[in-house]
Order: C-alpha cells, then structure tokens, then sequence
C-alpha cells in the first residue's frame, strides 16, 4: 500500500516561484544551504553519472558577473533594455546557484537523457529552497546560454552548458498568481 504525504502534496500543489527581482537578503548561509544542495542532487540520475555540477555565487561573484552581462551584451549588440533586465538578476540577488549540465562520455545513456537529469536537479533545487522557506526563481536568459559569459565568468568546458541559474534569497512581496495548466486539455489516456 503507497504511503500518502498529504503536506508534500499540499507543497507541491501550491508551491509558486518567487520572482527574482523581489528576492533580497539575507540568502541562506552555507550551512543552510548545503541541505538544499544536497537534495537537488538526489535527482533522477539514469547511469548514476552525476553528469552535472553546482557552482554556488554568493553576492561578489553576482556583482562580477554583472559586469561580465553588460561587457557582453555591448559586444552581442544586445540593446540597452535586453542588458538591463539580464544585468539586473545578478546587480540583485543576494545568492544564486548555477546548474551546470556536464555530460559524461558513456555508451548506455544518451546526452540528452543526462541534460535532462540537469534539468531535474534545477527543479529539485528550486523546489528545496522554496520548502526550506526561501524565496526562489529559475531563470536562465541570454547569458546562460552565451558561451563568452559562461567560459570567462563561470569557467565553463566547451562541452558544459547552463541548465539554470536558481536565485536564492528573502522574497520581499507575496508572488503573484498565475493561471495553471489545463490538466484534462494537456492529458492523453492510453489503456491499450
């Protein structure tokens, strides 16, 4: 017989993001978060490769990587709106934990299969924060995909990719509501 968590449910059915901009200090210390990292990392791992990586930026290295967002944006031709808005994430946040996909050579587990157990550890981690408290958000934007900002800023291989970047801290407004999915119009029943 399956042994119900009704406060799990509960969580899972009403957790929302908490958006970045609203997220402040204090974040969590590293004594704090260690759980949380720890339970990202207890994600669906097919192959158990750990093919992925944490690098946890704690304010100095956010107000670096700042720097590094308006430098490249400039370079890219990115306008002065589109440099802002990603600028401001890191000009922000008092924590934030980068998750990095990083495939591991094997002949059983695609790499796609491994990107998605980042993806995995993204959410995992999104959703430890919230539970343990903390405001969070899972954003990404056009840094986290551009390969001068995460070789130089992050030290990334050529074959590592960010999968997400979880900001970590005290949210400052209540978030905001937001209409759900349709479960019966996004759902198909298969019985044969």
């Amino acid at each position: 017989m399956p042994a119900p968590r009704p406060e799990v449910m509960e969580f899972l059915l009403t957790r929302r993001s908490r958006p970045a901009k609203t997220l402040r200090a204090p974040a969590p210390d590293r004594a704090a978060l260690r759980p949380i990292l720890t339970a990202a990392l207890r994600s669906p791992d097919h192959g158990k490769l750990e093919p992925w990586r944490l690098i946890v930026l704690e304010e100095p290295a956010l107000r670096r990587l700042a720097g590094l967002v308006r430098a490249r944006g400039a370079v890219l031709g990115h306008g002065s709106e589109a440099i802002d808005k990603a600028a401001s994430a890191y000009e922000t946040s008092p924590l934030a934990v980068v998750v990095v996909a990083a495939p591991k050579a094997s002949d059983r587990i695609p790499e796609i299969e491994q990107v998605y157990s980042a993806g995995a550890v993204c959410l995992a981690l999104l959703n430890a924060a919230l539970a343990s408290g903390w405001g969070a958000n899972w954003l990404s934007g056009w840094p986290a995909h551009d390969r001068g900002f995460v070789e130089t800023g992050l030290g990334l291989s050529a074959q590592e990719r960010v999968v997400g970047v979880v900001h970590i801290g005290t949210e400052t407004a209540a978030p905001p509501e937001r209409p759900r999915p349709d479960v019966d119009a996004l759902t198909e029943w298969m019985a044969q």
